[in-house]
């Protein structure tokens, strides 16, 4: 699980938002901060972004950098400290911005919020150089005493809640090292470079800090973990409340777990912090002492300001590790043996989880916190040991609600007390079948299919299951009613109008940032809501290809938008505007499309990366097209922009400076679509050696699975999928090898191909899930085509399971599982463009991947020759 998507699940119920779409500022009113509510003095100004609320002196010009002031605050005193800053800075006229609301700043200091901005309530921009230091020790003085968050990328002035850094004031962006706009400041050559900003205090190499920060940074410096009996050995887990160490006690030799509390950071709903937190864990621990499920307390101790608790080191595995080791349907055709083994596992398994749950309540607790992650299951199988009681309390305490939680086992609101853990249970009964319970924070609803689904791959009785379906779906309304009708996905092609009217009624004219609700990469740039990947030019992508109902109220949305570009727009395909580009000019406006085509031959081209998602081989491909549909200067230019982005992909392959990522959109298969595409407009064979380098760096990136087939890997997990995994390179193998055989590119194809077949995946995306194989599968030559077909069969009745329908019509939840996405990238719009491609009568396609008859009746290199079979 991600959990930065968890902020994005607090504005909406459908739907992934950005958080201060729901802070009342719209309207002001009592739940902002009074200063929030103030109009602005005369001579200042006032602007809304995001999270922040800024005051601004109308004549003032700041510097574009310098040191800026960051205060932090808690919940119980964040009001006055704003209002103090915030008088000061009006009284002496420097320019501030702040989080408006009370509900923002808890998203900000939340567990799962980002590291980097924890902490960071209000911003003081010293007008001039001069006057830092003056600011500086005014505002330390005034808030002596106050506390907040500690400001990770930050220097503290003394003990109090103010922190300075280094870095940019003025919105200039660069480049960074994923070829992505990234915040930028000036380095003395006047060259723009990152300004970092990650939970880290890094000062640039050329800038001298002011000398009365000295004993500041001496005071940070000293920090660390000397002083204590424990040697860190690694880190286990990161989150805004703190961290989880692996250490060893040096007096006994122990090896111990030890957890980390931020004071005032890692907010749970109810408020409590993660000092809070983790007392209560050593309470409810010392409580259980004694019962060999639960870990044993070493030690309490605290350093500079940190708390920590030294906890028993619990052998074994977690069982979402040991689930995924084991599951039977991550192979193409699992035997009935092997399937009638896991489900008698998981009665096992769930008994254990249940025993060690009941006797917890048997002394007096609720854990309220149960998942796969934090289940610790002994390497022979014989016992569970629970993990992580921060959320746990008495049970006699029956009407608590849960406050922390993992999204595929949170209690719906009317679950108090121990009925809390008796959800989770019931949800891991179908967990440990089916991972899919974190459908059920969109839509408890989907439990009886999802249950009657399981018992059908696994051949096992429904009953078994009943009694943790009722409890899911009770005090749902209408919990005994049937489950409402929507098409199959296989069902065309009324599952595509059924699509395309659930992604119309998610339409919102009226917003800036986006048309159609998407992934929380929306939000991370100025055309996240309206660029191919996840915005509106990839939802219309889709519903033209396939032949949809059209939406030209989006199209229209889409002109508006783009007549005016932000700074930091990226000039990528799929997330910038080569992508825009193309595809109005595909949906026939192409003057706006020449218009955005032109401000990207304006970017340094040469400083993106080489993929096809956001660099140089997306925008090749992307202008090649475009230039065949312009004329004059027109043409000229972008053809000569697609030159030169091929030739700067081209240099980064042949002079080692390959991508770290693999796969089709991030890695060097990319590279391999755009040299093939051009192989075929010019004939040049040294397009195909440059094809083939880049399909074998990616190849020689691919390890086997368990049983053998071919996966990308990505950190500790093989990835089979479109976008970034063996699917996207088996895509382009396919294009490679149409006109040139290769018996290592043959072999890999084949050795490709079971891990796209598997009974189960978990998410139904184009790009990390099952829309990206049904493509793959509908269009590739390799096989037998009647395998195929039921490959494609299999994986789309799949889909119906992870379907949420909305609004009465067939949609489908987007990365992590946990709202709703109409998007190509993640969501319904990708999944519709899939199936598109294997029922539509024309086939729909992917840009630069054209469709190709099915099943193919094309002979092709390594690939028997089979004879069409009616569709």
């Amino acid at each position: 699980m991600n959990p930065e998507y968890g902020v994005y699940c607090q504005t909406d119920g459908d739907f992934y938002d950005a958080p201060h779409r729901a802070d009342g500022t719209a309207t002001p009113d009592a739940s902002l901060f009074e200063p929030a509510r103030d109009p602005a003095p005369e001579g200042w100004e006032t602007h809304r972004s995001g999270d922040w609320l800024s005051f601004h002196p109308v004549d003032a010009e700041l510097p574009a950098q310098g040191w800026k002031i960051h205060v932090s605050a808690a919940a119980d005193n964040a009001a006055s400290v704003l209002r103090r800053v915030h008088d000061y800075c009006l009284t002496h006229g420097v320019p501030h911005k702040f989080v408006p609301a009370p509900r923002l700043l808890h998203v900000r200091n939340a567990k799962y919020a980002d590291r980097a901005g924890s902490g960071k309530f209000i911003t003081v921009y010293p007008p001039a150089e001069d006057a830092f230091q003056e600011i500086c020790e005014a505002l330390a003085a005034m808030l002596e005493g106050e506390h907040g968050p500690y400001v990770l990328s930050d220097l503290r002035l003394g003990e109090g809640p103010v922190y300075v850094r280094y870095g940019a004031f003025a919105a200039r962006y660069c480049l960074g090292a994923d070829g992505r706009p990234v915040p930028a400041v000036a380095n003395p050559e006047g060259t723009l470079v990152p300004d970092p900003r990650g939970p880290f205090l890094r000062i640039p190499g050329w800038v001298t800090p002011p000398g009365f920060l000295g004993p500041h940074l001496e005071a940070r410096a000293a920090l660390g973990t000397t002083g204590t009996p424990y040697e860190i050995e690694s880190a286990l887990h990161f989150s805004n409340g703190g961290g989880v160490y692996r250490a060893r006690d040096s007096r006994s030799g122990e090896t111990v777990v030890l957890k980390e509390a931020r004071p005032h950071a890692g907010l749970a709903a109810d408020g409590a912090d993660a000092v809070a937190r983790l007392e209560s864990e050593r309470t409810a621990l010392e409580q259980l002492a004694g019962l060999d499920c639960v870990p044993a307390v070493r030690e309490a101790f605290d350093l500079g300001g940190h708390h920590f608790l030294a906890l028993e080191y619990i052998e074994g595995n977690t069982l979402n590790t040991l689930l995924a080791r084991r599951y039977p349907l991550s192979a193409p055709d699992p035997s009935p043996d092997a399937l009638a083994e896991h489900a008698a596992w998981v009665e096992r398994i769930h008994g254990l989880v249940e025993d060690a749950v009941r006797r917890i309540h048997g002394r007096g607790l609720v854990f309220s916190d149960l998942h796969m992650n934090n289940i610790m299951v002994s390497e022979d199988e014989s016992r569970v040991v629970l993990l992580d009681f921060e959320a746990a309390f008495p049970a006699a305490d029956e009407g608590r609600r849960q406050v922390v939680a993992n999204p595929a086992f949170v209690a719906p609101a009317d679950r108090t007390g121990t009925g809390i853990d008796r959800y989770a249970l019931a949800c891991l009964r179908i967990a440990l079948l089916a991972p899919l319970t974190t459908l059920f924070f969109i839509d408890r609803g989907r439990a009886p299919r999802m249950a009657r689904d399981t018992a059908r791959l696994f051949g096992t009785d429904e009953a078994a299951l009943v009694p943790a379906v009722r409890e899911i779906v009770r005090g749902m309304p209408g919990e005994h009613a049937p489950e409402p009708a929507v098409p199959e996905p296989g069902d065309w092609p009324w599952s595509r109008d059924s699509m395309a009217r659930a992604i119309a009624a998610s339409f919102t004219p009226e917003r800036e940032d986006r048309c159609f609700p998407g992934d929380i990469t929306q939000f991370a740039t100025p055309v996240g809501g309206q660029c191919f990947g996840t915005g509106a030019a990839g939802v219309l992508h889709a519903l033209h290809e396939t032949g949809a109902p059209p939406c030209p109220e989006a199209v229209e949305w889409l002109l508006t938008r783009t007549k005016t570009v932000a700074p930091g727009t990226p000039p990528g395909f799929h997330d910038g505007l080569a992508g825009i580009a193309w595809t109005l000019n595909r949906l026939g406006h192409r003057d706006r499309a020449a218009e955005l085509a032109h401000l990207v031959t304006e970017q340094p081209l040469d400083r993106l990366t080489a993929d096809l998602h956001s660099g140089q081989a997306g925008i090749a491909l992307a202008f090649d097209e475009l230039a065949r549909d312009a004329s004059g200067a027109d043409a000229t230019a972008f053809a000569a922009a697609a030159d030169r982005c091929a030739a700067h992909a081209a240099r980064s392959l042949t002079e080692g400076r390959p991508s770290p990522r693999t796969g089709l959109l991030h890695g060097a298969t990319g590279l391999a679509l755009l040299f093939v595409r051009r192989y075929e407009s010019t004939g040049d064979p040294a397009l195909l050696e440059l094809a083939r380098t880049a399909l074998a760096r990616d190849l020689d990136r691919c390890k086997p699975g368990k049983s053998g087939e071919l996966m990308v890997v990505e950190g500790k997990r093989l990835m089979p999928y479109l976008g970034a995994g063996s699917a996207g390179i088996a895509l382009v193998l396919d294009e490679y090898l149409a006109h040139r055989p290769d018996e290592r590119f043959e072999a890999a194809r084949d050795t490709i191909a079971p891990a796209l077949r598997a009974a189960f995946y978990v998410q139904p995306g184009l790009y990390r899930g099952i829309a990206g194989l049904v493509l793959h599968l509908a269009r590739t030559p390799v096989g037998d085509p009647a395998e195929r077909r039921r490959a494609v069969e299999r994986h789309t009745r799949l889909l119906g399971l992870q379907a949420t329908p909305y609004r009465g019509d067939l949609a489908f939840p987007g990365e992590q599982m946990m709202r709703r996405s109409m998007d190509l990238a993640t969501g319904t719009a990708g999944v519709l463009l899939a199936l598109g491609s294997a029922y539509g009568d024309t086939p729909a396609a992917l840009p630069f991947l054209p469709p190709r008859p099915r099943p193919t009746d094309r002979p092709q290199p390594g690939a028997a020759h089979h004879r069409p079979s009616p569709r």
